[in-house]
């Protein structure tokens, strides 16, 4: 990474670190609603939200290319679990950016004041935990030489985690520590404790098992990004990247955590996403078309079948269930 590199990465981070100093150890409930404008009226029964043009929307999960649901809510990234809804807002001036969490009727519940670029974004399948990924320094996987920052914040007490660089490694069985250590795409178990995401160092793209509790991670295996647990918490969803070069695109696929197993799903095309289980079988990942926009597609985790257009023009799916 060259000096200026460097330089913007710490710039970026101390301008963080001191907007979050006030806010590390609690943070107001707010009363804000944020309105809707429906074209269609709700959605009834069970839903799929999206982001459509940036607009947070919902579909009917039993037609999902039929009408939507448009809210006034503008997000770079969306997730939505057990009556929590997580928004990374739209970057403004100096890279600042807001994580903004709400109630499933969209009232304001907290906000964190960010800097970087959102990227990823979670929420446990409780509702409590929510966890994002930023750019600090450079906007692609595909590349060398980006900084990301990953953190959580715990919506039922209120700490923060600003950045996983200061959790503990063992790679390999072994304890380890370099500088060059980026963290992104985590996902959580269902305990709201023990969490998986990607480690990037020394060369390579790990999945690393976490324990937030005692702040530390181990590594699982080799070329794996962006995890995503299944609902019983038995297989990872992840891209890994082709012949080991994230310049030659992603493959989609499931590992199995017990047996170590790798099935690729049927999706051949580069997949650039953390895959949301739509259920204990089904995978939604966003594609980008030809003229920069996003299409929600999903596939089979058990590697048959083949990809279907689940919601045009629109990204950052979640299930939800009313």
């Amino acid at each position: 990474m060259s000096s200026l590199s460097r330089r913007a990465r710490l710039l970026v981070t101390i301008v963080a670190a001191v907007l979050l100093a006030g806010f590390a150890t609690g943070y107001a409930v707010l009363g804000r609603h944020h309105p809707r404008q429906a074209s269609t009226g709700p959605v009834p029964g069970p839903a799929l939200m999206v982001l459509s043009n940036g607009q947070l929307s919902t579909v009917a999960a039993a037609d999902p290319r039929g009408p939507r649901e448009v809210t006034e809510v503008a997000c770079d990234r969306v997730h939505a679990a057990a009556a929590t809804v997580a928004c990374l807002e739209p970057v403004g001036a100096l890279s600042a950016t807001r994580l903004v969490v709400m109630d499933q009727r969209l009232h304001e519940r907290q906000r964190v004041p960010l800097t970087g670029f959102p990227n990823r974004l979670r929420v446990s399948p409780s509702g409590r935990m929510v966890a994002w990924t930023l750019f600090l320094d450079g906007h692609s996987y595909a590349t060398t030489g980006f900084a990301t920052q990953a953190g959580v914040l715990d919506t039922r007490t209120g700490k923060l985690v600003t950045s996983l660089e200061d959790f503990a490694i063992t790679r390999d069985g072994r304890p380890y520590r370099n500088v060059d250590a980026n963290y992104w795409g985590i996902t959580f178990a269902a305990d709201d404790n023990r969490f998986y995401a990607t480690l990037s160092t020394d060369g390579h793209r790990y999945l690393v098992e976490g324990d937030l509790a005692a702040k530390t991670v181990r590594t699982v295996r080799d070329n794996v990004e962006c995890p995503s647990l299944s609902p019983d918490g038995t297989r990872i969803a992840y891209k890994s990247a082709v012949d080991g070069d994230p310049a030659k695109g992603w493959r989609l696929s499931v590992l199995d955590l017990a047996s170590g197993t790798i099935n690729p799903t049927a999706e051949t095309r580069s997949v650039d996403d953390q895959a949301v289980w739509l259920d204990d079988r089904t995978l939604a990942y966003a594609l980008q078309t030809s003229d920069g926009t996003n299409d929600t597609w999903s596939v089979a985790a058990d590697g048959t079948g083949a990809p279907r257009l689940l919601v045009p023009g629109a990204n950052s799916p979640s299930p939800l269930r009313r």
